[in-house]
């Protein structure tokens, strides 16, 4: 599932239409993916509206148009955004596509666990000024953190950063990256860690997406070999820092990899 630095990636690939009219609108009727929309006020108010601007926050992606229109994407595991010629045909797995003079703007999935939503109005809807604060911003704070695991102590904390509603966009990837770097094992309890640790985590998590947004979210660049990323499924991969032999697991529900010679297991308190 694409994460925070892909989705900033990808919601960009609509750009080029930026500041054009939306003169036609296909919506695949039936799609469980605008469960929830007003399909007939989504393409009247498309119709003829101006593409004005796009945003990313956590793994989704806003589209403003004139009309005080919202429309927001989900990619969920194989959701894809493509730049298409005006004179584009539908495939069987575009959901959306919105046609200006000079392209087609398509929403395709395959697998259908992505999502759109849309709203009008003055203020930012719901689905959307309720998401997380960025992780990169100053509102995600040591504070919050802490009082977050303080709520969720008995869970694993590979379990815990993937959360959402306070790790917005952290994905299973970055998940592994950060407590890797952090050097704390994926099966410790949330409540379990120390002040320092704690500390570690944020500083980690800022460091992480700040960097993945940088070097994926602009150009979809390749991350350094020195990242766990390109060590974490080759057979027989090593960690990078200390040359141990890597452990996966499934650890939350989630494929977890790690490094027993830098992420120790602590003695959790039985109390």
């Amino acid at each position: 599932m694409p994460e925070l630095a892909e989705v900033e990636f990808i919601r960009k690939r609509w750009n080029p239409a930026l500041k054009k009219k939306i003169d036609r609108v296909l919506l695949r009727g039936g799609s469980r993916l605008l469960r929830g929309v007003d399909t007939d006020l989504l393409a009247q108010t498309l119709t003829g509206a101006t593409f004005l601007s796009s945003e990313a926050a956590a793994k989704q992606m806003l589209f403003r148009f004139s009309g005080d229109a919202w429309l927001g994407i989900h990619l969920g595991m194989t959701g894809e955004l493509k730049l298409q010629t005006p004179d584009y045909h539908p495939a069987k797995h575009d959901h959306l596509v919105l046609y200006t003079r000079e392209n087609a703007l398509v929403f395709s999935d395959f697998r259908m666990f992505g999502r759109i939503q849309f709203s009008v109005g003055t203020e930012a809807p719901e689905w959307w000024s309720s998401i997380a604060p960025a992780i990169v911003s100053p509102a995600f704070t040591v504070k919050a953190v802490a009082d977050f695991l303080t709520r969720r102590k008995r869970a694993p904390i590979k379990a815990v950063v993937l959360m959402q509603e306070r790790f917005p966009g952290i994905g299973n990837w970055m998940a592994d990256e950060i407590l890797w770097r952090a050097e704390i094992h994926p099966k410790r309890l949330a409540g379990s860690l120390n002040e320092s640790e704690i500390k570690a985590l944020h500083r980690e998590c800022r460091w992480v997406a700040r960097e993945a947004l940088k070097i994926v979210g602009t150009d979809y660049g390749d991350l350094p070999k020195s990242w766990l990323f390109h060590h974490r499924w080759e057979k027989g991969g090593v960690c990078p820092k200390t040359g141990v032999p890597l452990k996966r697991e499934e650890i939350g529900g989630r494929t977890t990899c790690w490094s027993p010679g830098r992420q120790k297991m602590r003695p959790t308190s039985k109390s």
